[in-house]
């Protein structure tokens, strides 16, 4: 009925008639821009050896779990994934999908879907001189992981070995903040070492080797929040990092983690993992 009524206020000219339909799309997205958008969907996309993920926020499950919802979010990763000037969701608002600005084609699924839809965020990885990208996305879309290699190497062996590093990141507790210790924020590692020594202090440690106690702790803090130091979730008697230069010594080449990118649905960007 909408397109019957848009092409009778066009007299009949298609072209104008597809205006018609795109400027009340328009229309109805500024309407719904305020809504809340607590729902939504992660998805990624590979290409080449680079990667993105995108997370696209909705008002209802309902919408989020529909084929058109879910094909949007695919597609827009693949828009991200395939364009290294991509850089975070303002650059790919501005980009284009099959001729039309992103932004525009977000604002015409407003309008089908009868939902205020906002892309909350976009990370893209990719490595220089060669690489592989692989993600994994859990529980229908709720959580998705982004992870990329340095490495020469290909096929199926490389990129089974990204995924499961994604789906690592995705379960482990605590969350990675970082690859190594060289990515943790040194304010961070201020804080919990002033906890450690408050700590220790509580507990009537001798003060000559308090010192000594809170470096332990910062220790073990870095096993726990660093994803090479982390056990591997699928084989708790392995770190992450033994499993990589296990897979680097099978495929004769050397592998290592450039970086990755975890988004939960309704995190802040503050929450991110860390991507390269």
């Amino acid at each position: 009925m909408d397109c019957k009524a848009a092409l009778k206020e066009a007299d009949g000219d298609i072209e104008r008639a597809i205006e018609v339909l795109r400027e009340r799309g328009l229309a109805k997205a500024v309407k719904r821009s305020g809504r809340e958008t607590s729902e939504g969907a992660v998805a990624f996309a590979v290409d080449g050896g680079a990667g993105a993920m995108v997370e696209l926020g909705c008002e209802t499950d309902f919408v989020a779990k529909t084929p058109d919802y879910q094909s949007l979010a695919d597609r827009l990763a693949g828009v991200a994934a395939a364009n290294p000037a991509i850089d975070g969701a303002e650059a790919l608002l501005s980009a284009e999908l099959d001729g039309t600005k992103i932004s525009e084609t977000i604002a015409a699924a407003v309008a089908k879907m009868g939902e205020n839809i906002v892309l909350k965020r976009v990370a893209r990885l990719g490595t220089a001189g060669g690489g592989v990208a692989g993600g994994y996305v859990h529980a229908g879309g709720k959580l998705g992981v982004l992870v990329a290699l340095t490495t020469t190497a290909t096929g199926d062996a490389v990129g089974a070995l990204a995924k499961d590093i994604a789906m690592h990141v995705a379960a482990a507790d605590p969350s990675p903040v970082s690859v190594d210790r060289s990515g943790v924020p040194e304010e961070l590692v201020a804080k919990e070492r002033e906890l450690f020594r408050r700590q220790a202090e509580a507990e009537g440690k001798p003060e000559k080797v308090i010192e000594k106690i809170v470096e332990g702790r910062v220790r073990k803090f870095y096993s726990e929040i660093c994803l090479i130091e982390q056990s591997f979730v699928k084989d708790p008697d392995q770190t992450v990092g033994k499993l990589v230069e296990a897979t680097a010594a099978e495929l004769g080449s050397e592998v290592s983690v450039a970086g990755f990118a975890r988004f939960k649905l309704g995190e802040t960007a503050a929450d991110d993992g860390e991507s390269a």
